[in-house]
């Protein structure tokens, strides 16, 4: 049973006892922070953003099942970067539903800038994600426009006002879905001096209305090379100040230990040893899975990846064998025409498939496929590199989406299945 007294971060009584980990598998962001600067292999510098490694799902497995045996006081599994988890959902849920088969009692959380959160809630939720952190930062487009560079979504880029307007819409949106399904949801809140400090009590109100439970003020880290660099980072005083301002609305966090994508332990005590492991992880292959030997591929000609699975009336599915790769059969789709029981029909058609290769895919029949516990893959390019990502657990380059085929909401445009 999942005793969420046990994390860390939402129960400060559990800060010295429970230990979490943070799997880095989501390297990828959908918007530009003007005080965030990615990097994924500096070991010294402790702030979000930063990993020494980037996992893929099967590796963030392998890598907590030899965590647990190490520490048998570890209680929380998250996600947090070092990019978004829902500018790579794909990675996120596939990590979440790993987990979730094996380890039923592990507290699974998430920390997201809110702009894609939306399409999984519910999927969430019944993984048994418990607790989400969004990053909401101001509630006036015109600070927030000064936070933000720009905003990606729906594979368009915005700029300036209507990204503030994008990102503010779907963070209300994501918290009041999160909140719909029970999820708990606490507030991070990057106070940035002369420009959104004098705004978070505001923040905390509106976040207390919608039904979030904490909210964490965090002093702004200043980072060399951003557009807020040079702004000073805000002194205890002023913190202090804030969270009383917080606390007339929500309960404020006040041991925040501004952690890395990849942290591991206990809050503020990163394990040293734990990074070792780590490395040893990315050496390896992914996990096979003899009960699932084949990968699925949308394809025009068998060659590429280069379809939307919306379109594709088959896909082409391949093995691993001795002598490298091998086309064992075409099986055609579920017709079009059948909403979501078409993605229903085609999970279970590729029940022994461990992953599917698309040129592009909706968020819905991606998260009812993947539910089937088959990894999704989009990108272009040679199917056998794809093959390689999830045989041989090589980095994956040519990720560039499919986009000759425009589909509807949710994939699903009439709720007719494509």
């Amino acid at each position: 049973m999942i005793d969420l007294e046990k994390h860390p971060c939402f129960n400060i009584e559990a800060k010295g006892i429970y230990a979490r980990v943070h799997l880095p598998v989501a390297p990828k962001c959908n918007i530009q922070c003007n005080y965030c600067k990615r990097d994924f292999d500096c070991v010294n510098e402790s702030r979000p953003g930063v990993t020494s490694e980037v996992l893929s799902p099967e590796q963030a497995l392998a890598y907590l099942i030899k965590l647990e045996e190490k520490m048998p006081h570890l209680s929380v599994v998250g996600i947090a970067g070092p990019g978004d988890p829902f500018a790579n959902p794909d990675e996120t849920m596939t990590t979440l539903r790993l987990v979730r088969s094996h380890f039923p009692d592990m507290i699974l959380c998430l920390s997201s800038n809110g702009l894609n959160v939306a399409p999984y809630v519910e999927e969430l939720a019944e993984l048994g994600v418990s607790h989400v952190t969004i990053t909401l930062n101001a509630l006036d487009t015109g600070v927030t426009e000064k936070i933000y560079k720009w905003a990606r979504w729906n594979k368009q880029g915005y700029f300036g006002k209507a990204a503030a307007e994008l990102l503010l819409e779907n963070q209300i949106l994501a918290i009041r879905m999160l909140r719909k399904f029970g999820i708990t949801v606490k507030i991070n809140t990057i106070v940035v001096p002369g420009i959104n400090d004098h705004l978070v009590e505001s923040v905390a109100e509106k976040a207390k209305e919608l039904g979030a439970e904490l909210m964490n003020a965090i002093p702004l880290y200043p980072v060399e090379g951003t557009p807020l660099g040079t702004l000073k980072e805000p002194d205890v005083l002023t913190m202090r100040e804030i969270r009383l301002k917080i606390a007339r609305h929500l309960k404020p966090m006040t041991h925040c230990a501004r952690c890395r994508a990849d942290a591991v332990g206990l809050l503020g005590q990163d394990d040293a040893e734990a990074k070792k492991i780590m490395s040893e992880v990315t050496s390896m292959s992914a996990v096979p899975d003899e009960t699932r030997p084949f990968v699925a591929v949308a394809s025009y000609e068998g060659m590429l990846v280069n379809q939307h699975l919306g379109e594709a009336d088959r896909v082409y599915v391949f093995r691993e064998t001795p002598n490298g790769y091998r086309l064992v059969e075409q099986r055609k789709t579920p017709p079009a025409g059948t909403g979501n029981a078409r993605w229903e029909t085609l999970g279970k058609m590729l029940d022994d498939c461990r992953a599917l290769l698309v040129g592009g895919i909706g968020p819905s029949p991606s998260a009812i496929i993947g539910r089937s516990g088959i990894r999704i893959i989009e990108m272009t390019g040679l199917i056998d590199e794809g093959l390689d990502a999830v045989y041989k657990g090589k980095e994956l380059r040519t990720v560039k989406k499919a986009d000759v085929f425009k589909c509807g909401a949710s994939c699903s445009g009439k709720a007719t299945g494509c």
